[in-house]
């Protein structure tokens, strides 16, 4: 088994690599090559630039014990505090190589399919999922992230029956993976005439964008309809055949859209939606091989599988994943996401160190 230091050296080697031909006039050309290399020259340079730096706080350490040997007096108190520091930053950088030695997630820097739907509860579950389409975009204006509209479907009361969102940003799917699931909520609604609490919930989906190259359709495959858009209560909003469900044979899923007046443009939203939901599963499968099937992020919608509750009386929002209560329920539906999100990425690198030092 190589030693961290082997294993870095050889990586040093691949990234230098990796730069050499990313530089060859052919690779622009080719744009499956060149998202691959890429993506690899990412996680190399935050690797190499951890190892340059921790070989540098080596030579500083060397260097600093040797002259604390040779000092005397206040000079060797002096080396004395260089030692440390230098000792200090070496265990540091350790930490920091570990986690980025850690399995690379292979969905990190793709953009993110983001689908909201009201669950349980009736209208009140989808005024609710408006208050969470409304959080993600916030959330996504704070993070610097570009927000596109690919369905919009309000109810009758004004809330959202399905809102579905692509969020373009380089790190939108490492801190929105885990917004996937039931998120319940516990407050009086605007139909209760007597100020009851009742709780509700609505599922967030969050999906990685697949490109072209990832998932090959073939249109023999696919099973297309057009009809005319509808609005709250079913009542008809166009008078033309605009909206499009397209159907995959060979896996049953379905996506509808009619968001917008084009039938072309629905189309081409329904499809980069398809193209997310087939590679989910193709990834799922994939993982069920390997013997680590993951749990479905949405379950049947139910208010006992919530990830987390947002509780209007007590201004309160707890992640019961990782047990993490903050009574800061206007800042979180402002879109301060952080505090949750921060928490449950350092759950996941815990886990993961965990793991990796049971192997």
């Amino acid at each position: 088994m190589r030693s961290l230091d082997e294993t870095l050296n050889v990586l040093q080697g691949e990234f230098h690599s990796v730069e050499v031909q990313l530089s060859e006039p052919d690779v622009a050309s080719d744009l499956t090559r060149l998202r691959d290399l890429s993506r690899r020259h990412k996680e190399l340079s935050e690797i190499n630039a951890a190892w340059v730096d921790l070989q540098g706080a080596r030579d500083d350490l060397a260097t600093a014990r040797e002259m604390f040997n040779e000092s005397e007096g206040a000079d060797r108190e002096s080396w004395r505090e260089e030692v440390n520091a230098a000792d200090e930053r070496i265990a540091a950088l350790g930490l920091e190589l570990e986690t980025l030695l850690l399995p690379h997630d292979p969905n990190e820097g793709r953009s993110v399919i983001l689908e909201i739907r009201g669950a349980e509860g009736g209208e009140e579950a989808n005024l609710f999922a408006a208050d969470l389409a409304e959080m993600y975009r916030r959330y996504a204006a704070l993070r610097g992230w570009k927000l596109g509209v690919i369905e919009e479907r309000e109810s009758e009361q004004g809330g959202l029956d399905e809102a579905i969102y692509l969020i373009k940003g380089d790190d939108a799917w490492a801190r929105l993976e885990f917004e996937a699931g039931v998120h319940r909520v516990q407050r009086v609604p605007v139909t209760e005439a007597k100020g009851r609490v009742h709780t509700s919930s609505a599922t967030v989906s969050v999906l990685p964008e697949a490109e072209e190259v990832d998932v090959d359709i073939n249109t023999n495959d696919l099973k297309i309809d057009v009809y005319r858009s509808s609005g709250p209560g079913g009542q008809s909003v166009n008078t033309t055949d605009s909206a499009v469900r397209i159907t995959h044979l060979p896996t049953g899923i379905v996506v509808s859209m009619q968001d917008e007046k084009s039938q072309i443009q629905n189309r081409a939203k329904a499809l980069i939606v398809l193209r997310a939901r087939l590679l989910k599963a193709a990834q799922d499968a994939q993982a069920s091989e390997l013997g680590d099937l993951k749990r479905s992020q949405l379950g049947s919608g139910g208010r006992s599988e919530k990830i987390r509750t947002y509780n209007f009386k007590e201004n309160r929002v707890t992640d019961h994943r990782i047990n993490l209560t903050n009574y800061s329920l206007d800042a979180v539906l402002a879109g301060d996401l952080d505090p949750y999100v921060d928490a449950l990425l350092a759950d996941k690198r815990a886990r993961q160190l965990a793991e990796s030092d049971g192997r």
